[in-house]
């Protein structure tokens, strides 16, 4: 007997239903699933092999790429707002890129004379700091611990003045050499100019992105790939909202703060400081290490700098005890020590490509962690 035809043979009867065939295995085509073979898994492990091999010899190439596609994932909410508003998608692209250029410039505009001003201070003030200790701090020491320390400060004044010269002079020094320094010049300016515009076609194509990608899931693994990757997005989305809030809130506190007890720019400390919190504990390491230095060449007295003191340690615990829980929540399960340990290792392995990937590599494996959690307390293991 012929095989039949799904398409063209009729339906079966109702009887035929009741002796046990199945009116939609009669219908529909057996579906065949061809199983993973040991050749399926070599080429997924050599593809993932290769990846990092790629990000490993081309970390430097890919960072303009990596940095504007981390830019055009924070500002493809606001375009896609735009765009269910009527704006056109390219126009709201541009304006997203626009709204971004303005303030790295402005933060770029707060970093730069204030590096200068400290710079120029520091040339200045050490050397009387450094008298100021030889004639109080030593004296004191050695009659407290009886221990005789011998400074030539003249030889110390010399050489600080001497290396604060050279740090001030090391980017002419750089720049000034035809080959080097425009060779350093140019792959700045090339690295600059490539981060709009990968991220201009990225926010523009953002969607169409996604779909192309969604296109090639694997099919019998399509939907729990996707549900992954909403949990995946859902980490980053808040993580990042969270963190960027506790920015915007402590640059205001320390600028205002550093401000109240007489620190010179103390704006710009205290919007640098904010910005660094960034990187949880490192950023705020930075800032205090920023904060002091400065406080130290104002050099006003102990309660002034005490008060700079403790406009940071209050500040650590409005972070930490304040906003961290507030903003960020303990739900996203995004540990400080995990985001250093991240941090530290992609950029060992992969230079600063690899700090990059970082976090979103991150939110994936503690996905991936909640995922094998889940089926580790729902099998025989964990409750039999």
């Amino acid at each position: 007997m012929a095989d039949a035809n799904p398409v063209t043979d009729p339906l079966p009867s109702p009887d035929d239903d009741a002796i046990g065939v199945p009116v939609a295995a009669a219908i529909l085509p057996r579906r065949h699933h061809r199983r993973l073979t040991a050749r399926h898994y070599v080429a997924i492990v050599a593809g993932a092999a290769l990846f990092f091999a790629l990000l490993h010899q081309l970390g430097p190439v890919l960072t303009p790429f990596l940095v504007g596609a981390i830019l055009a994932y924070l500002g493809t909410p606001l375009v896609d707002a735009m765009e269910r508003r009527g704006v056109h998608r390219a126009i709201g692209t541009t304006i997203t890129i626009v709204a971004f250029g303005i303030a790295i410039g402005a933060l770029f505009g707060v970093l730069i004379p204030l590096v200068q001003a400290e710079v120029a201070l520091a040339s200045k003030r050490l050397p009387e700091l450094l008298a100021r200790t030889g004639s109080r701090v030593l004296p004191w020491v050695e009659q407290t611990f009886g221990v005789t320390i011998a400074l030539d400060l003249a030889t110390v004044k010399a050489a600080l003045a001497e290396h604060l010269d050279s740090v001030r002079d090391l980017g002419l020094r750089v720049l000034s050499g035809v080959k080097s320094g425009g060779l350093l010049v140019l792959a700045i300016l090339i690295n600059l100019a490539l981060i709009p515009v990968v991220m201009w076609y990225l926010l523009r194509d953002w969607n169409d992105i996604v779909r192309r990608i969604d296109d090639l899931l694997p099919r019998p693994f399509e939907h729990k790939i996707r549900e992954i990757a909403r949990e995946v997005d859902s980490v980053l989305a808040e993580f990042l909202r969270g963190q960027l809030s506790v920015m915007l809130v402590l640059a205001t506190y320390y600028a205002l703060a550093l401000w109240a007890v007489g620190l010179d720019h103390a704006f710009a400390i205290g919007i640098v400081t904010g910005l660094l919190v960034f990187i949880p504990y490192v950023g705020y390491g930075l800032g205090l290490t920023l904060g002091l230095v400065a406080a130290l060449l104002q050099w006003a007295g102990w309660p002034f700098f005490l008060a700079v003191l403790g406009v940071y340690l209050i500040g650590q615990l409005l972070e930490n005890y304040v906003l961290i829980p507030w903003l960020v929540g303990d739900r996203i399960g995004l540990h400080p020590l995990a985001v250093i340990f991240a941090l530290l290792a992609f950029g060992q392995l992969f230079g600063f490509a690899g700090v990059l990937l970082a976090l979103p590599i991150s939110a994936a494996l503690l996905v991936g962690l909640r995922q094998i959690k889940a089926l580790y307390m729902a099998s025989p293991l964990y409750d039999d």
